[in-house]
């Protein structure tokens, strides 16, 4: 059980830093939705970032994927100084090529640009051009953001992965509070460039004292590099078809009423809280442990450490789901609307806000299931299910944005998410054998059935003390306040008396870190 001790620890570290960083983000959002709204320019904005990162996006996920395995396969097999040496190739190679792909997608930009967003039209589109282009340079630091958290996790070192959002986000609040009247969306876009570099720039320090120091060494024959292209290809193909779900919800929200776009984006920020913050942190801790554990033939340790992040995701996020499909509404206009963003801006973000939350939990179980098979060294079926869901969002939204608008893109990712995340379990039990499905549909049962009494309970609060509380700001953040209070403590008392044990290993595990 110390893997799974040690995989709790590790991941209360993240979360704690990552919901840090998410809360910032979430300031940083309230601020640009207030200096903004949710209109053409937005999107505009939105749709350029998108193009600026989306192949880094890609790559990074399987920087993520393929270097942590591999760091650790040549420092068990040659050492540590192999391990450096290997460190400083990628470093090189990754950064020769982002400064191509950076200079690619500036030629490029209105092509891209065309592609992610068929319905802009003259100004718009100019716009969007001008500002893809201002933000290329963001592709070289990410790049490099990828492979310095990638060989500090390899050495289960978090603390500075998980703390580097917290710079990034800082550095944009204090733009849009004192430069964003003056310079507007262009001065945005180049915010991101200098919030990448620091987000970079926090990771140095730490790789330096796990050894670290840049030499140019650049040899595109090493095996290693090699066979980190090999493991590469599937998980390049599988993020690249997520990708096209980002690229087919753009373009299909492009043609809708303005603002749809931006909603979609608040909505989605929002929702990755609860994923980044407990899923990707469980993600995250567990990856070098299974891969250890794997690699060592402890697979009795493997699916340990894999159930003990299963059952922490159904307790976080079934309840997660049921407060936002609750309150979406009034949190999103006590903390979005002011300033630009109106009445219609809280109606449509609070509409796909709900519509996401639907697939809270099958996302957060897929990004868990993704993990345990990349530990695996199995990088196909991860592939072929991504293929799968894409296959099945691009129909749905088809179907569901002729009904539901913006709303019905939201829908269809929650749906697609959750289907394939079912998929993946039931083959990765042919895969290892018996997971222990039954006992994670009875945990999710009891928390259902715990979530909807909370639920209930605390829309009782809330309505109640609508007839008490003015139509402040205040006031009305009290409210909220003390209604998901409420909602807490019903939950921890209903998960007791229905003998939810993963509620109490859960908070053991918290105690003992």
């Amino acid at each position: 059980m110390r893997g799974t001790k040690k995989a709790a620890k590790s991941a209360a570290i993240i979360a704690i830093f990552t919901l840090v960083s998410k809360f910032l983000g979430f300031i940083r959002e309230m601020i640009v939705a207030s200096k903004f709204g949710s209109g053409w320019e937005t999107d505009t904005y939105v749709v350029s970032m998108t193009a600026t990162v989306i192949i880094m996006s890609i790559v990074g996920d399987a920087l993520d994927t393929t270097l942590i395995p591999i760091f650790s396969e040549i420092e068990g097999k040659m050492g540590r100084k192999e391990k450096l040496k290997y460190m400083n190739n990628v470093v090189n190679v990754i950064f020769f090529i982002t400064i191509i792909l950076a200079v690619v997608g500036y030629f490029l930009s209105p092509l891209t640009i065309s592609i992610l967003a068929k319905g802009f039209k003259g100004e718009q589109f100019d716009l969007a051009v001008k500002l893809n282009r201002i933000g290329v340079p963001i592709i070289i630091f990410l790049g490099l953001n990828y492979v310095y958290s990638g060989f500090l996790q390899s050495d289960e070192k978090f603390f500075a992965p998980a703390a580097n959002g917290i710079p990034f986000n800082i550095i944009y609040i204090i733009f849009l509070f004192l430069f964003s009247y003056k310079f507007g969306m262009e001065g945005l876009m180049a915010t991101g460039i200098i919030a990448i570099f620091v987000q970079w720039l926090v990771l140095v320090p730490s790789t330096k004292r796990s050894g670290y120091k840049w030499s140019f060494q650049f040899d595109l024959k090493d095996k290693y590099l090699y066979k980190s292209i090999i493991l590469t290809i599937p998980v390049l193909i599988g993020s690249s078809i997520d990708q096209i779900n980002t690229i087919v919800n753009k373009t299909l929200a492009s043609s809708l009423r303005a603002g749809s776009i931006s909603a979609l984006n608040y909505a989605s920020r929002v929702s990755d809280i609860f994923v980044s913050a407990f899923a990707v942190a469980i993600a995250t801790a567990v990856f070098p442990m299974l891969s250890n554990a794997f690699n060592n033939g402890k697979m009795k340790e493997v699916k340990e450490i894999m159930a003990e992040g299963i059952n922490i995701i159904i307790i976080i996020t079934v309840p997660s789901t049921i407060g936002i499909i609750i309150f979406a509404q009034p949190a999103v206009k006590l903390f979005f609307q002011r300033g630009a963003f109106g009445e219609r801006a809280t109606l449509m973000t609070s509409q796909a806000l709900v519509c996401y939350s639907f697939g809270l939990l099958g996302l957060s179980l897929r990004t868990m299931a993704t993990r345990v098979y990349y530990s695996l060294q199995d990088m196909i079926t991860p592939m072929i299910n991504g293929m799968v869901s894409v296959g099945l969002n691009i129909i749905l939204n088809l179907i569901l944005i002729k009904y539901m608008a913006h709303s019905g893109l939201a829908l269809s990712a929650s749906i697609s998410a959750t289907v394939t995340s079912i998929l993946l379990f039931f083959q990765l039990r042919r895969k290892i054998g018996r997971i222990g499905l039954t006992r994670y549909f009875t945990c999710f049962v009891k928390v259902f059935l715990a979530s909807v009494i909370m639920g209930v309970a605390s829309w009782g609060v809330y309505s109640g003390l609508g007839k008490f509380v003015s139509d402040t700001t205040m006031s009305q953040f009290l409210r909220l306040f003390l209604s998901v209070g409420m909602a807490i403590i019903v939950y921890m008392i209903l998960c007791t008396v229905l003998k939810v044990s993963e509620m109490k290993t859960l908070i053991n595990r918290l105690k003992n870190r």
